[in-house]
Protein backbone atom coordinates (compact mmCIF):
# COMPACT_ATOMS: atom_id res chain seq x y z
CA UNK A 1 0.00 0.00 0.00
CA UNK A 2 1.65 3.14 -1.47
CA UNK A 3 1.74 7.02 1.09
CA UNK A 4 -1.35 8.06 -1.47
CA UNK A 5 -3.79 4.96 -0.16
CA UNK A 6 -2.65 5.13 3.80
CA UNK A 7 -3.08 9.37 4.11
CA UNK A 8 -6.26 9.22 1.78
CA UNK A 9 -7.35 6.44 4.38
CA UNK A 10 -5.95 8.56 7.54
CA UNK A 11 -7.74 11.64 6.23
CA UNK A 12 -11.51 9.39 5.94
CA UNK A 13 -11.05 7.72 9.35
CA UNK A 14 -10.35 11.01 11.26
CA UNK A 15 -13.50 13.23 8.92
CA UNK A 16 -15.62 10.47 10.45
CA UNK A 17 -14.44 11.00 13.74
CA UNK A 18 -14.37 14.85 14.42
CA UNK A 19 -17.80 14.23 12.05
CA UNK A 20 -18.99 11.95 15.09
CA UNK A 21 -17.71 14.43 17.66
CA UNK A 22 -19.13 17.93 15.90
CA UNK A 23 -22.51 15.70 15.85
CA UNK A 24 -22.62 14.34 19.00
CA UNK A 25 -21.66 18.09 20.62
CA UNK A 26 -24.74 19.66 18.39
CA UNK A 27 -26.99 17.70 19.43
CA UNK A 28 -25.58 17.62 23.08
CA UNK A 29 -26.62 21.70 22.48
CA UNK A 30 -29.83 21.24 20.95
CA UNK A 31 -30.99 18.94 24.08
CA UNK A 32 -31.68 20.29 27.39
CA UNK A 33 -30.09 17.56 29.81
CA UNK A 34 -30.37 17.49 33.33
CA UNK A 35 -28.74 19.75 35.47
CA UNK A 36 -25.36 18.29 37.47
CA UNK A 37 -22.19 16.80 37.21
CA UNK A 38 -20.39 13.59 35.31
CA UNK A 39 -17.54 14.14 37.35
CA UNK A 40 -14.54 12.84 36.77
CA UNK A 41 -13.71 10.99 33.29
CA UNK A 42 -14.27 7.58 33.46
CA UNK A 43 -14.91 7.19 36.89
CA UNK A 44 -17.81 10.26 37.10
CA UNK A 45 -19.24 9.92 40.65
CA UNK A 46 -19.08 6.72 40.86
CA UNK A 47 -16.51 6.51 44.13
CA UNK A 48 -18.69 8.76 45.54
CA UNK A 49 -21.91 7.00 44.80
CA UNK A 50 -20.58 3.91 46.41
CA UNK A 51 -18.89 4.82 49.56
CA UNK A 52 -20.68 7.93 50.71
CA UNK A 53 -24.07 7.50 52.19
CA UNK A 54 -26.66 7.29 49.78
CA UNK A 55 -29.22 9.80 50.90
CA UNK A 56 -25.96 12.20 51.22
CA UNK A 57 -25.10 11.80 47.63
CA UNK A 58 -28.55 12.13 46.34
CA UNK A 59 -29.82 14.57 48.60
CA UNK A 60 -26.66 17.20 48.09
CA UNK A 61 -27.30 16.87 44.03
CA UNK A 62 -31.06 17.38 44.95
CA UNK A 63 -30.37 20.78 46.74
CA UNK A 64 -27.49 21.95 44.36
CA UNK A 65 -29.02 21.03 41.20
CA UNK A 66 -32.79 20.30 41.55
CA UNK A 67 -35.35 18.26 43.35
CA UNK A 68 -36.71 16.53 40.70
CA UNK A 69 -34.09 15.58 38.33
CA UNK A 70 -30.44 15.41 38.17
CA UNK A 71 -27.76 13.98 35.79
CA UNK A 72 -24.38 12.05 36.98
CA UNK A 73 -21.98 9.32 35.12
CA UNK A 74 -22.34 6.27 38.25
CA UNK A 75 -20.95 2.70 36.90
CA UNK A 76 -19.73 4.11 33.84
CA UNK A 77 -23.12 5.00 32.47
CA UNK A 78 -24.78 8.57 32.13
CA UNK A 79 -27.27 8.76 34.37
CA UNK A 80 -30.17 10.66 35.18
CA UNK A 81 -31.53 10.07 39.04
CA UNK A 82 -35.32 10.93 38.96
CA UNK A 83 -36.25 12.02 42.52
CA UNK A 84 -39.18 12.08 45.10
CA UNK A 85 -43.05 10.54 44.75
CA UNK A 86 -43.44 12.09 41.42
CA UNK A 87 -40.35 10.49 40.01
CA UNK A 88 -41.24 7.30 41.73
CA UNK A 89 -44.74 7.45 39.69
CA UNK A 90 -43.40 8.61 36.49
CA UNK A 91 -40.77 5.44 36.19
CA UNK A 92 -43.03 2.69 37.55
CA UNK A 93 -45.89 3.86 35.19
CA UNK A 94 -43.28 3.76 32.22
CA UNK A 95 -41.74 0.53 32.37
CA UNK A 96 -41.31 -1.15 29.03
CA UNK A 97 -42.18 1.92 27.50
CA UNK A 98 -39.88 4.55 27.78
CA UNK A 99 -37.27 2.37 29.71
CA UNK A 100 -36.13 -1.30 30.14
CA UNK A 101 -34.36 -2.81 33.41
CA UNK A 102 -30.49 -2.58 33.56
CA UNK A 103 -27.96 -4.38 35.37
CA UNK A 104 -24.86 -3.03 36.44
CA UNK A 105 -22.03 -4.25 34.12
CA UNK A 106 -20.19 -6.68 37.03
CA UNK A 107 -23.73 -7.66 37.99
CA UNK A 108 -23.88 -8.69 33.98
CA UNK A 109 -20.48 -10.23 33.57
CA UNK A 110 -21.34 -12.28 37.02
CA UNK A 111 -25.40 -14.03 36.52
CA UNK A 112 -24.87 -14.08 32.42
CA UNK A 113 -22.02 -16.87 32.11
CA UNK A 114 -23.93 -18.22 29.65
CA UNK A 115 -24.38 -15.68 27.06
CA UNK A 116 -21.04 -14.72 25.07
CA UNK A 117 -18.45 -12.28 26.68
CA UNK A 118 -19.50 -9.41 24.55
CA UNK A 119 -23.48 -10.13 23.59
CA UNK A 120 -24.89 -7.71 21.13
CA UNK A 121 -27.04 -4.94 23.22
CA UNK A 122 -30.05 -5.63 20.61
CA UNK A 123 -30.24 -9.42 20.64
CA UNK A 124 -29.97 -10.03 24.28
CA UNK A 125 -33.01 -10.76 25.87
CA UNK A 126 -34.04 -8.83 28.14
CA UNK A 127 -33.32 -8.63 32.08
CA UNK A 128 -37.30 -9.35 32.73
CA UNK A 129 -36.87 -12.57 31.44
CA UNK A 130 -35.30 -13.47 34.88
CA UNK A 131 -37.87 -12.84 36.73
CA UNK A 132 -41.10 -13.78 34.53
CA UNK A 133 -40.07 -17.35 34.54
CA UNK A 134 -40.99 -17.42 38.30
CA UNK A 135 -44.09 -15.04 37.69
CA UNK A 136 -45.98 -17.06 35.61
CA UNK A 137 -46.67 -20.65 37.27
CA UNK A 138 -47.07 -18.30 40.54
CA UNK A 139 -44.45 -20.04 42.91
CA UNK A 140 -44.73 -16.64 44.54
CA UNK A 141 -48.61 -15.78 44.92
CA UNK A 142 -49.98 -15.90 48.38
CA UNK A 143 -51.63 -19.57 47.91
CA UNK A 144 -48.31 -21.14 46.76
CA UNK A 145 -46.33 -19.44 49.77
CA UNK A 146 -49.45 -20.42 51.86
CA UNK A 147 -48.47 -23.97 51.49
CA UNK A 148 -44.75 -23.25 52.46
CA UNK A 149 -45.23 -21.66 55.79
CA UNK A 150 -45.55 -24.37 57.70
CA UNK A 151 -42.05 -25.59 56.38
CA UNK A 152 -40.63 -22.43 57.03
CA UNK A 153 -42.14 -21.94 60.49
CA UNK A 154 -40.30 -25.48 61.43
CA UNK A 155 -37.38 -24.34 59.76
CA UNK A 156 -37.24 -21.34 61.82
CA UNK A 157 -37.30 -23.09 65.19
CA UNK A 158 -34.95 -25.08 63.83
CA UNK A 159 -31.82 -22.91 63.25
CA UNK A 160 -33.18 -20.72 66.37
CA UNK A 161 -33.20 -23.57 68.77
CA UNK A 162 -29.55 -25.06 67.45
CA UNK A 163 -27.88 -21.39 66.86
CA UNK A 164 -29.42 -19.87 69.97
CA UNK A 165 -30.52 -22.06 72.53
CA UNK A 166 -28.17 -22.41 75.68
CA UNK A 167 -26.02 -19.02 74.56
CA UNK A 168 -26.10 -15.87 76.11
CA UNK A 169 -24.66 -13.47 73.27
CA UNK A 170 -24.91 -13.69 69.26
CA UNK A 171 -24.16 -12.20 66.23
CA UNK A 172 -27.84 -11.18 64.75
CA UNK A 173 -27.00 -10.57 61.27
CA UNK A 174 -24.48 -14.05 60.64
CA UNK A 175 -27.66 -16.30 62.01
CA UNK A 176 -29.56 -14.12 59.59
CA UNK A 177 -28.10 -14.59 56.83
CA UNK A 178 -27.74 -18.56 57.42
CA UNK A 179 -31.20 -18.49 57.88
CA UNK A 180 -32.61 -16.76 54.95
CA UNK A 181 -30.05 -18.56 52.60
CA UNK A 182 -31.56 -21.82 54.47
CA UNK A 183 -35.16 -20.78 53.40
CA UNK A 184 -34.04 -19.36 50.08
CA UNK A 185 -32.84 -23.18 49.48
CA UNK A 186 -35.48 -24.97 50.02
CA UNK A 187 -37.87 -22.62 48.47
CA UNK A 188 -35.76 -22.14 45.56
CA UNK A 189 -34.11 -25.72 44.94
CA UNK A 190 -36.28 -27.53 47.10
CA UNK A 191 -33.10 -29.14 48.62
CA UNK A 192 -32.70 -30.12 52.51
CA UNK A 193 -31.23 -28.21 54.91
CA UNK A 194 -27.10 -29.25 55.38
CA UNK A 195 -25.55 -26.64 58.07
CA UNK A 196 -21.82 -26.92 56.14
CA UNK A 197 -23.06 -26.74 52.69
CA UNK A 198 -25.05 -23.63 53.77
CA UNK A 199 -22.36 -22.26 56.08
CA UNK A 200 -20.05 -22.44 52.99
CA UNK A 201 -22.93 -20.86 50.35
CA UNK A 202 -23.28 -17.70 52.90
CA UNK A 203 -19.32 -17.12 52.18
CA UNK A 204 -19.90 -17.61 48.73
CA UNK A 205 -22.77 -15.14 48.53
CA UNK A 206 -21.09 -12.53 51.28
CA UNK A 207 -18.35 -12.17 47.85
CA UNK A 208 -20.89 -12.76 44.81
CA UNK A 209 -22.70 -9.29 47.17
CA UNK A 210 -20.13 -7.15 47.59
CA UNK A 211 -18.89 -7.40 43.66
CA UNK A 212 -22.78 -6.73 42.59
CA UNK A 213 -22.11 -2.35 41.69
CA UNK A 214 -18.02 -2.96 42.09
CA UNK A 215 -16.01 -1.86 39.19
CA UNK A 216 -15.02 -4.59 36.93
CA UNK A 217 -11.21 -5.09 37.74
CA UNK A 218 -10.55 -8.74 37.67
CA UNK A 219 -7.49 -8.51 39.47
CA UNK A 220 -6.58 -10.75 43.03
CA UNK A 221 -7.77 -8.66 45.83
CA UNK A 222 -10.87 -6.43 43.97
CA UNK A 223 -14.08 -6.72 45.08
CA UNK A 224 -15.18 -8.08 41.67
CA UNK A 225 -12.78 -10.93 41.38
CA UNK A 226 -13.48 -12.15 44.74
CA UNK A 227 -17.02 -11.86 43.32
CA UNK A 228 -16.51 -13.58 40.05
CA UNK A 229 -14.66 -16.69 41.51
CA UNK A 230 -17.58 -17.29 44.46
CA UNK A 231 -20.35 -17.11 41.13
CA UNK A 232 -17.99 -20.00 39.82
CA UNK A 233 -18.00 -21.65 42.50
CA UNK A 234 -22.15 -21.42 43.33
CA UNK A 235 -22.55 -22.31 39.89
CA UNK A 236 -20.83 -25.46 39.63
CA UNK A 237 -22.47 -26.44 42.86
CA UNK A 238 -25.78 -25.47 41.51
CA UNK A 239 -25.17 -27.57 38.16
CA UNK A 240 -24.82 -30.67 40.33
CA UNK A 241 -27.91 -29.87 41.82
CA UNK A 242 -29.74 -29.47 38.69
CA UNK A 243 -28.16 -32.53 37.46
CA UNK A 244 -29.30 -34.40 40.09
CA UNK A 245 -32.98 -32.85 39.82
CA UNK A 246 -33.07 -34.23 36.23
CA UNK A 247 -32.41 -37.34 37.12
CA UNK A 248 -35.53 -37.25 39.84
CA UNK A 249 -37.54 -35.58 37.01
CA UNK A 250 -36.49 -38.65 34.75
CA UNK A 251 -37.23 -41.27 37.36
CA UNK A 252 -40.82 -40.16 37.51
CA UNK A 253 -40.07 -37.95 41.17
CA UNK A 254 -42.67 -35.70 41.84
CA UNK A 255 -41.38 -32.21 42.68
CA UNK A 256 -42.80 -28.55 42.88
CA UNK A 257 -39.80 -25.43 43.65
CA UNK A 258 -38.80 -22.92 41.37
CA UNK A 259 -35.53 -25.25 39.86
CA UNK A 260 -37.86 -28.00 38.35
CA UNK A 261 -39.80 -25.59 36.94
CA UNK A 262 -36.79 -24.06 35.22
CA UNK A 263 -35.62 -27.32 34.04
CA UNK A 264 -38.74 -28.48 32.58
CA UNK A 265 -39.95 -25.15 31.32
CA UNK A 266 -39.66 -24.26 27.43
CA UNK A 267 -39.56 -20.80 25.19
CA UNK A 268 -41.88 -19.91 22.54
CA UNK A 269 -39.71 -22.09 20.09
CA UNK A 270 -40.06 -25.33 22.28
CA UNK A 271 -36.53 -24.97 23.63
CA UNK A 272 -35.67 -25.87 27.03
CA UNK A 273 -32.88 -23.51 29.37
CA UNK A 274 -29.71 -24.66 29.64
CA UNK A 275 -27.71 -25.77 32.63
CA UNK A 276 -25.91 -22.73 32.85
CA UNK A 277 -28.36 -20.62 31.77
CA UNK A 278 -30.27 -22.52 34.56
CA UNK A 279 -27.82 -21.90 37.27
CA UNK A 280 -27.59 -18.44 36.90
CA UNK A 281 -30.92 -17.65 37.26
CA UNK A 282 -31.41 -19.20 40.07
CA UNK A 283 -28.16 -17.75 41.54
CA UNK A 284 -29.45 -14.41 40.87
CA UNK A 285 -32.72 -15.12 42.90
CA UNK A 286 -31.10 -16.86 45.96
CA UNK A 287 -28.82 -13.85 45.89
CA UNK A 288 -32.00 -11.26 46.06
CA UNK A 289 -33.90 -13.51 48.30
CA UNK A 290 -30.66 -13.79 50.66
CA UNK A 291 -29.08 -10.03 51.12
CA UNK A 292 -32.39 -8.06 51.32
CA UNK A 293 -34.16 -10.19 53.91
CA UNK A 294 -31.18 -10.95 56.16
CA UNK A 295 -30.49 -7.29 56.47
CA UNK A 296 -34.22 -6.10 57.04
CA UNK A 297 -33.74 -9.25 59.88
CA UNK A 298 -30.84 -7.78 61.45
CA UNK A 299 -32.07 -4.23 61.54
CA UNK A 300 -35.02 -4.93 62.50
CA UNK A 301 -33.49 -6.72 65.95
CA UNK A 302 -31.31 -3.43 66.09
CA UNK A 303 -34.41 -0.86 66.03
CA UNK A 304 -36.70 -3.44 68.41
CA UNK A 305 -33.87 -3.59 70.91
CA UNK A 306 -33.64 0.26 71.23
CA UNK A 307 -37.00 0.44 71.78
CA UNK A 308 -39.00 -1.48 74.72
CA UNK A 309 -42.38 -0.10 74.44
CA UNK A 310 -42.65 -1.05 70.90
CA UNK A 311 -41.20 -4.32 72.16
CA UNK A 312 -44.14 -4.78 74.20
CA UNK A 313 -46.85 -4.15 71.59
CA UNK A 314 -45.26 -6.60 69.15
CA UNK A 315 -44.99 -8.94 72.11
CA UNK A 316 -48.33 -8.54 73.13
CA UNK A 317 -49.27 -9.23 69.41
CA UNK A 318 -47.38 -12.10 68.99
CA UNK A 319 -48.41 -13.93 72.46
CA UNK A 320 -52.42 -13.00 71.51
CA UNK A 321 -51.96 -15.14 67.67
CA UNK A 322 -49.61 -17.98 69.98
CA UNK A 323 -52.47 -18.60 72.71
CA UNK A 324 -54.72 -19.33 70.26
CA UNK A 325 -53.40 -22.18 68.38
CA UNK A 326 -52.86 -25.92 70.22
CA UNK A 327 -49.21 -27.17 71.17
CA UNK A 328 -46.91 -27.67 68.48
CA UNK A 329 -49.60 -26.16 65.71
CA UNK A 330 -47.27 -23.93 63.15
CA UNK A 331 -48.37 -20.59 61.42
CA UNK A 332 -50.74 -20.91 59.22
CA UNK A 333 -52.25 -18.05 56.88
CA UNK A 334 -54.50 -16.58 58.93
CA UNK A 335 -52.28 -16.07 61.67
CA UNK A 336 -49.33 -13.85 59.15
CA UNK A 337 -52.62 -11.29 58.64
CA UNK A 338 -52.93 -10.67 62.43
CA UNK A 339 -49.60 -8.92 63.00
CA UNK A 340 -50.30 -5.84 61.69
CA UNK A 341 -48.46 -4.10 64.36
CA UNK A 342 -45.48 -6.39 64.06
CA UNK A 343 -45.46 -5.19 59.85
CA UNK A 344 -45.99 -1.78 60.91
CA UNK A 345 -42.56 -2.34 62.55
CA UNK A 346 -40.81 -4.00 59.89
CA UNK A 347 -42.02 -1.11 57.38
CA UNK A 348 -40.33 1.38 59.55
CA UNK A 349 -36.96 -0.38 59.65
CA UNK A 350 -36.99 -0.84 56.02
CA UNK A 351 -37.59 3.16 55.86
CA UNK A 352 -34.98 4.18 57.94
CA UNK A 353 -32.57 1.40 56.69
CA UNK A 354 -33.49 0.36 52.77
CA UNK A 355 -32.10 -3.20 52.33
CA UNK A 356 -32.23 -2.09 48.72
CA UNK A 357 -31.11 1.63 47.93
CA UNK A 358 -32.59 1.67 44.42
CA UNK A 359 -32.26 0.33 40.97
CA UNK A 360 -31.24 1.09 37.85
CA UNK A 361 -33.15 1.43 34.08
CA UNK A 362 -31.73 1.78 30.57
CA UNK A 363 -33.51 4.45 28.46
CA UNK A 364 -35.55 2.79 25.33
CA UNK A 365 -36.02 6.59 23.38
CA UNK A 366 -36.18 9.83 24.43
CA UNK A 367 -38.36 11.35 26.94
CA UNK A 368 -38.30 15.09 28.59
CA UNK A 369 -39.05 15.19 32.54
CA UNK A 370 -39.67 18.17 34.38
CA UNK A 371 -38.38 20.12 32.04
CA UNK A 372 -35.20 18.01 30.78
CA UNK A 373 -34.50 15.24 27.99
CA UNK A 374 -32.85 12.45 28.93
CA UNK A 375 -31.48 10.69 25.99
CA UNK A 376 -32.24 7.03 24.73
CA UNK A 377 -28.89 4.75 26.06
CA UNK A 378 -28.91 6.80 29.14
CA UNK A 379 -29.63 5.14 32.49
CA UNK A 380 -32.75 6.33 35.36
CA UNK A 381 -31.75 5.73 38.68
CA UNK A 382 -34.29 5.67 40.86
CA UNK A 383 -33.98 5.34 44.55
CA UNK A 384 -35.49 5.25 48.25
CA UNK A 385 -33.03 8.28 48.91
CA UNK A 386 -35.23 10.94 47.78
CA UNK A 387 -37.88 10.14 50.25
CA UNK A 388 -37.64 7.22 53.21
CA UNK A 389 -35.86 10.49 55.32
CA UNK A 390 -37.26 13.77 53.73
CA UNK A 391 -39.43 15.52 56.46
CA UNK A 392 -42.05 16.70 53.41
CA UNK A 393 -43.09 13.33 53.85
CA UNK A 394 -42.29 11.55 56.54
CA UNK A 395 -42.61 13.49 59.93
CA UNK A 396 -39.65 13.68 62.58
CA UNK A 397 -37.89 11.16 59.66
CA UNK A 398 -35.11 10.26 61.90
CA UNK A 399 -37.19 9.03 64.54
CA UNK A 400 -37.84 5.31 64.74
CA UNK A 401 -42.52 5.84 64.56
CA UNK A 402 -44.51 2.41 63.08
CA UNK A 403 -47.38 4.28 64.15
CA UNK A 404 -47.17 6.81 61.23
CA UNK A 405 -48.26 3.64 59.19
CA UNK A 406 -51.66 3.86 61.27
CA UNK A 407 -52.22 7.23 60.63
CA UNK A 408 -55.03 8.10 58.09
CA UNK A 409 -53.97 6.10 54.65
CA UNK A 410 -50.67 6.02 55.85
CA UNK A 411 -47.37 7.36 53.78
CA UNK A 412 -47.96 9.89 50.74
CA UNK A 413 -48.23 7.36 47.95
CA UNK A 414 -45.00 6.55 45.89
CA UNK A 415 -43.07 8.02 49.16
CA UNK A 416 -42.64 4.43 50.64
CA UNK A 417 -41.19 1.87 47.78
CA UNK A 418 -38.81 -0.55 49.59
CA UNK A 419 -39.86 -3.49 46.99
CA UNK A 420 -40.26 -0.66 43.56
CA UNK A 421 -43.52 -0.59 42.34
CA UNK A 422 -45.36 -1.07 38.69
CA UNK A 423 -45.23 -4.25 36.66
CA UNK A 424 -41.55 -4.51 37.73
CA UNK A 425 -42.27 -4.48 41.91
CA UNK A 426 -40.43 -6.92 43.64
CA UNK A 427 -42.05 -10.38 43.13
CA UNK A 428 -40.59 -11.46 46.27
CA UNK A 429 -42.42 -8.88 48.19
CA UNK A 430 -44.61 -11.57 49.93
CA UNK A 431 -42.35 -14.28 50.54
CA UNK A 432 -39.95 -11.61 52.29
CA UNK A 433 -42.73 -10.64 54.18
CA UNK A 434 -43.66 -14.82 55.47
CA UNK A 435 -40.23 -15.13 56.56
CA UNK A 436 -39.33 -11.71 58.44
CA UNK A 437 -43.01 -12.42 60.51
CA UNK A 438 -42.37 -15.74 60.76
CA UNK A 439 -38.84 -14.79 62.69
CA UNK A 440 -39.84 -12.25 64.61
CA UNK A 441 -43.07 -14.10 65.97
CA UNK A 442 -40.19 -17.21 66.96
CA UNK A 443 -37.93 -14.88 68.47
CA UNK A 444 -40.09 -12.41 70.27
CA UNK A 445 -42.00 -15.19 72.07
CA UNK A 446 -38.92 -16.92 73.23
CA UNK A 447 -36.51 -13.71 74.28
CA UNK A 448 -35.72 -10.49 74.85
CA UNK A 449 -32.51 -9.10 74.04
CA UNK A 450 -30.32 -6.32 74.09
CA UNK A 451 -27.93 -4.20 71.76
CA UNK A 452 -24.32 -5.00 72.76
CA UNK A 453 -22.82 -2.17 70.32
CA UNK A 454 -25.73 0.21 70.40
CA UNK A 455 -23.90 2.78 68.12
CA UNK A 456 -22.78 0.16 65.87
CA UNK A 457 -21.30 1.50 62.17
CA UNK A 458 -22.99 0.79 59.19
CA UNK A 459 -20.90 -0.26 56.49
CA UNK A 460 -21.12 -0.93 52.64
CA UNK A 461 -22.40 0.65 49.49
CA UNK A 462 -25.58 -0.02 48.33
CA UNK A 463 -26.56 -2.58 50.56
CA UNK A 464 -25.93 -1.62 54.24
CA UNK A 465 -24.11 -3.74 56.28
CA UNK A 466 -23.86 -3.33 60.26
CA UNK A 467 -19.95 -3.80 60.69
CA UNK A 468 -19.64 -5.93 64.17
CA UNK A 469 -22.28 -8.19 63.07
CA UNK A 470 -25.02 -6.68 65.18
CA UNK A 471 -23.98 -8.45 68.53
CA UNK A 472 -26.91 -9.12 71.56
CA UNK A 473 -27.39 -10.13 74.52
CA UNK A 474 -30.31 -12.70 75.19
CA UNK A 475 -32.74 -13.14 78.01
CA UNK A 476 -34.46 -16.21 77.26
CA UNK A 477 -38.53 -16.83 79.16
Amino acid sequence: MDAFDLSTIFVLIFSLILTAILYQNHSSKNTKLPPGSFGWPVLGETIEFLFSKPEKFVNDRMNKYSPDIFKTRIMGEKTAVICGPSGHKFIFSNEEKLFTAFRTHSMQRIFRSYQSKHPSPSFAPPPSQSTRVIRQPGFLKPEALARYLGKMDSITKELLQSHWEGKNEIKTYPFAKILTLTLANRFFLGSTNNSERIAKLVNYFDDITSGLHAMILNVPGTAFHQANKAAIAVRRELIGVIKDKKEEIANGVKMQDILCHMIVVKDSNGKLMGENEIADKIMGLLVAGYSTVATTIAFLMKYVGERPDIYEKIFTEQKEIALAKKAGELLEWEDMQKMKYSWNVICETMRLTPPLQGTFREVLTDFTYAGYTIPKGWKVYWTTSSTNKNPAYFQDPEEFDPSRYEKGDGPTPYTYVPFGGGPRMCPGKEYARLAILTFLHNVIMQYKWELLVPNEKIVGDMMPTPEKGLPIRLHKY
